[in-house]
């Protein structure tokens, strides 16, 4: 059979230079290259984008209307394109009736399990979902916890109720919610609410509704209720819309707690008398994984055999890519964004479709390399069922695995947007490019660590899967943790340590908030300065000089595009004739700052602006974007533009500016280049050396080498993990027989 191939010719999205390629269909094809190099723009921006919007064309004009938009891309010809399957880092999210069980389907089966096969039985398949009235909670509708008043908020114990016992805003000494209260007969007033007896207590807090009379008021008939009756009627359960501020203010008296009913469950109390094998169907969601298959797997009555097997498989997709620590009662949007395309990835192990186009965004971020196999084996595995695979990566145990590699560079930005190696892994290390050599090069463990004074202490932490442990993290010096997915590294340093340790500054995965109308220089506050500098250059107001402002086109309101609705076609995108793309009012553009208009400055790049302002406030700014890499940015590039790696470094530049001595870098190496690694330590290593303590979580085995301090929790995942496997320098981690990440150092 002839080897086919997707044919791209003069790409020309965001900085690729009239890019002409072939990528062999039915093979793994890796693409490597520098962060911002142009990786993403072939192959998202240009295949993918092309094939989902032919893959739409397909339908009517009606079912169009309801699928997303996808524009023209920026090439002379793509060819040969199969239908695509795009697998991102995107997190799953879903709301908080959004399970692992139910993205799955596995809660479909077991459902249908119980029904059948349950013992006593209870009802239909629907009876066992929380998401159905019948099989909900009905204290707390299925949700498994319940908003309730922060007692502390609302009643100060230590006072009577003439001392102003009751905290709630107009229920103060005096007010008439008081009064209903001290005047009801029910209480001794001068007794403080500690001294209440259980029947006082109860009857103050939760007392039904009853009539009382006030003498101040005659014989009208008044009415006495309990504080939390009184607080849930008057707050919680008011109809209409409460304004913004009111939210603000109740949202601090409440607390988010388990439901008391259900116990963090979810169902209706029926539901726990149906078992099979001595568990029901609440105990199976809340097992591990892993523990679950064993304990499916002993079901063997005759009606179960087909929906056993469906589970059993469904169970060892997810147990196979290094998740068997989850449970399927985890809630969706708690997943990382490692954990998340991994279960995108299993949903289409067992499909028998061939010949589709899977597209992969760095699938082994969050993965320790000790499950960096279980990826390949996957990736493998689509590819032999006669699938066109391709994959943006930048590890190298994944890259060793391409059939065929597509190396884009040289660098980044403007630098890049080239195509410098096209061919095989072996022909790649001789190649000469920055990810050839890198891929020859690996740094040296760190046998002289900095020895470090005093130390910052983290104590019985039990949250998650973590078994009552204390660590001592050394303070002026870089530590790093690590440990498989789901050991607890996140949970201790992001969670426990920042409860323990409040002065402490995380820098994480979280999104930035990107969009179109946010910029790089927004962002990290310098737009502010220069604004500043040109309003007082020429004497006008610095609203002048914002697209999001005064200083908007009239015509695109500052977006520099038109779009026209073509009722049932796709809406069309054109560049604004008045300002010509540029977002600004023509007169704005005739204002100069050092003989450059705001549109000039906007289209340096962070690198250029350096040696152009000489302000100190901006200076200073830019100069920590530059450190980190991202000085081939321009500072007008809009955040929804930029990748991932791109994203976390520009928070980290702008962090670090805090006035802060202690760091949690939450897996910072993502989206990073082999070659751009050695910068990223390079730059932590200054950080330390100014007196800062930087504590990192992360799997990249050569920033594990380079510190000064490791911390390896595990052994394994889930409930086998939780534990510390070792504390010490990385030299003393190589004879740690016990700990999975010695073997990778």
């Amino acid at each position: 059979m002839n080897e086919e191939y997707i044919t791209l010719k003069g790409c020309r999205e965001n900085n690729l230079k009239n890019v002409s390629l072939k990528i062999p269909k039915r093979k793994i094809t890796i693409f490597t290259g520098v962060s911002g190099s142009g990786k993403s723009s072939i192959v998202f921006e240009t295949v993918a984008k092309e094939a989902q919007r032919q893959l739409n064309e397909t339908f009517s004009a009606f079912i169009r209307n309801f699928l997303p938009k996808y524009g023209s891309v920026k090439a002379d010809c793509i060819e040969n394109l199969s239908t695509p399957i795009i697998i991102n880092q995107k997190r799953i999210g879903g709301n908080s009736r959004s399970t692992l069980g139910t993205i799955t389907d596995i809660n479909s089966f077991l459902r249908a399990l119980y029904s059948r096969c349950g013992s006593p039985y209870i009802g239909k398949a629907n009876m066992f979902s929380f998401n159905d009235v019948n099989g909900m909670c009905p204290e707390c509708e299925g949700l498994g916890k319940k908003l309730t008043v922060d007692m502390d908020m609302i009643l100060d114990k230590s006072k009577s109720l003439n001392e102003g016992a009751i905290l709630l805003s107009g229920f103060g000494v005096g007010s008439w919610h008081w009064k209903l209260f001290t005047e009801s007969g029910f209480f001794d007033n001068d007794k403080k609410v500690c001294n209440y007896s259980k029947e006082e207590l109860h009857k103050f807090l939760y007392g039904e509704a009853e009539k009382i009379k006030i003498d101040e008021v005659g014989t009208m008939n008044l009415t006495y209720e309990g504080l939390i009756v009184k607080f849930n009627r008057l707050y919680l359960k008011k109809e209409g819309e409460t304004s913004e501020a009111s939210k603000k203010k109740l949202s601090k008296l409440l607390t988010g707690g388990e439901c008391p009913l259900c116990e963090g469950k979810r169902l209706n109390q029926a539901v726990y008398e149906c078992l099979i094998n001595g568990y029901n169907i609440a105990d199976l969601t809340s097992m591990q994984l892993d523990e679950l298959v064993n304990v499916i797997s002993e079901i063997n009555e005759q009606e179960a055999v087909p929906l056993v097997k469906g589970i059993i498989e469904k169970l060892n997709n997810i147990i196979d890519i290094g998740l068997g620590y989850l449970t399927l009662e985890r809630e969706t949007s708690s997943l990382s964004g490692g954990e998340s395309q991994r279960i995108k990835m299993v949903k289409h192990l067992n499909s028998n479709l061939v010949d589709l186009m899977y597209i992969f965004d760095e699938p082994s971020i969050g993965l320790h390399p000790s499950d960096v196999h279980k990826l390949n084996n996957l990736l493998m595995k689509l590819r032999d069922k006669r699938n066109t695979v391709i994959v943006v990566e930048h590890d190298p145990d994944v890259i060793k695995i391409a059939d065929y590699i597509v190396d884009v560079g040289p660098r980044a930005g403007v630098n890049g947007g080239n195509i410098v190696y096209h061919g095989s892994y072996i022909g790649l290390l001789t190649s000469g490019t920055l990810t050839g050599n890198a891929l020859n090069n690996s740094l040296s463990i760190n046998e002289n660590p900095r020895s470090h004074k005093g130390y910052l202490e983290v104590t019985n932490c039990t949250k998650n899967n973590l078994k009552n442990i204390s660590v001592s993290i050394p303070k002026d010096v870089l530590t790093v943790v690590t440990g498989v997915a789901g050991s607890g590294k996140s949970t201790l340093m992001k969670y426990e340590f920042l409860k323990q340790n409040k002065d402490a500054v995380l820098i994480d995965q979280s999104q930035i908030g990107a969009n179109s109308r946010s910029n790089l220089a927004t962002y990290s506050a310098i737009m502010d300065n220069i604004r500043k500098a040109f309003a007082k250059a020429n004497e006008v107001n610095p609203s002048l000089f914002s697209y999001n402002s005064e200083g908007a086109c009239e015509n695109c309101n500052g977006t520099g595009v038109i779009e026209t609705n073509l009722a049932f076609m796709e809406n069309v995108k054109s560049t604004c004739e008045i300002c010509e793309g540029k977002r600004f009012k023509k007169e704005v553009l005739e204002y100069k700052f050092q003989e450059k208009n705001i549109i000039d400055i906007l289209d340096m790049t962070v690198s250029e602006s350096i040696e152009f302002f000489k302000l100190k406030s901006i200076k200073t700014k830019l100069e920590s974007l530059n450190e980190m890499g991202i000085g081939y940015l321009t500072l007008g590039q809009t955040l929804d533009t930029l990748s991932g790696g791109e994203c976390q470094r520009l928070k980290l530049a702008s962090e670090l500016h805090k006035e802060s001595s202690v760091y949690i870098m939450d897996e910072p190496t993502t989206g990073l280049h082999m070659a751009d690694i050695e910068k990223f330590i390079n730059i932590v290593h200054n950080i330390v050396n100014n007196g800062n303590t930087v504590i990192i979580i992360e799997h990249n085995i050569e920033v594990i080498k380079n510190a000064d301090w490791i911390i390896d929790i595990g052994p394994g995942g889930g409930t086998h993990g939780g534990e510390i496997v070792f504390e010490g320098t990385p030299v003393e981690l190589r004879k740690c027989g016990k700990s999975l990440t010695a073997k990778y150092i």
